[in-house]
């Protein structure tokens, strides 16, 4: 989808300058046998980062589904998607009545053993009970203050309580249901780490980024408003149902966006390549990624018509990843209205 996308801006950007040349075209061009006036521009060769674009959402870094220990009847959620939560807020609770009965029985247990502890040491003294009687005395009282303990355990997290500030993703259940040990109820995302852009890259793009190369990012709802970002980790496995990587760009003073925000971001890798560069101007009739230029004959009287691979696009220039291999010059106005072969006179 990326890379549809890119060769459709491509196309675009190609018949926008094809039309604005025929708009430029000398009317000399058209008289008879005489050379068609037209301009050329140097071809440079260089090395330079491809940009890699992409389409993602924004998302808190940190996103915590909560849930509760053990099963039970869900008695309230406090808060909705979209609600702002405060670090230690009751969100959800189970009903507790049950777990609060139990709690009592294993409290009423474990006085109950440390009586019979108690009374089995007296009378071990006396040498009424064997040692091993008052051993298991002693293993008896372990045991239900264990049980106690697991059941206060239970009761804390019968209630849920937000983790830190920040915001409510999705609410997962209502208030009625049985819910299993576990299951996810909230997913808050947690403001402490900032907000990111999750962004999903084919294979070929996401082997030339690393962590830390630079982004730039454009939101079509906030009137292109641009943020700054870099590269903050990149999935190590691809999702199996896209075959996509997913990797993630920190963006910089970005606490006021809302999560589920789309994004068009543009990475510099750190990664370079060769590339030849030409002005825009002297690309026509892009179809997907390949595209025509014109060149100057080796005497440099007439035009050569040239079948090229277009890489990307860097501002005003375009990179030619195939087809102007040993050439200097490309051809820009007046260049749409020329024919292979076709008689040129450059004009100083």
């Amino acid at each position: 989808m990326i890379i549809r996308s890119f060769h459709y801006a491509l196309a675009l950007a190609f018949l926008i300058v094809g039309v604005c040349a025929r708009g430029q075209a000398d009317q000399s061009s058209s008289s008879g046998d005489a050379p068609a006036l037209v301009r050329a521009a140097r071809v440079n060769d260089t090395v330079l980062a491809r940009p890699i674009g992409g389409t993602g959402a924004v998302a808190p870094e940190d996103e915590i589904a909560l849930g509760f220990k053990i099963g039970g009847v869900i008695a309230r959620i406090s808060v909705h998607a979209g609600d702002r939560v405060r670090e230690g807020q009751m969100l959800a609770a189970l009903d507790l009545r049950e777990i609060d009965a139990g709690l009592a029985k294993a409290k009423s247990g474990a006085a109950k053993a440390t009586r019979d502890l108690a009374r089995a040491k007296r009378l071990y003294g006396d040498s009424v009970v064997t040692l091993s009687q008052l051993q298991d005395a002693e293993t008896g009282d372990e045991v239900a203050r264990a049980e106690v303990e697991a059941a206060s355990v239970n009761r804390h997290y019968a209630v849920i309580v937000a983790p830190a500030d920040g915001v409510v993703l999705r609410r997962m259940a209502e208030a009625g249901e049985n819910i299993a040990p576990g299951a996810p109820v909230l997913v808050v995302g947690s403001r402490r780490a900032g907000n990111v852009l999750k962004v999903s890259l084919a294979d070929r793009d996401v082997v030339s980024i690393r962590k830390g190369d630079a982004a730039r990012v454009r939101f079509d709802a906030l009137s292109g408003r641009a943020y700054t970002g870099r590269v903050s980790r990149i999935g190590a496995a691809a999702d199996p149902g896209t075959g996509t990587y997913e990797i993630e760009i920190a963006l910089e003073r970005a606490d006021g966006l809302a999560a589920g925000l789309v994004g068009r971001v543009e990475i510099d890798p750190t990664e370079s390549v060769s590339a030849t560069l030409v002005p825009v101007e002297a690309v026509l009739e892009a179809d997907g990624g390949y595209a025509t230029v014109y060149t100057l004959s080796p005497d440099g009287a007439h035009a050569e018509r040239r079948h090229v691979t277009i890489g990307f696009i860097d501002g005003n220039r375009v990179a030619v990843s195939k087809g102007l291999e040993n050439v200097t010059q490309v051809l820009t106005d007046g260049a749409a209205y020329l024919d292979d072969g076709a008689a040129v006179r450059v004009k100083p």
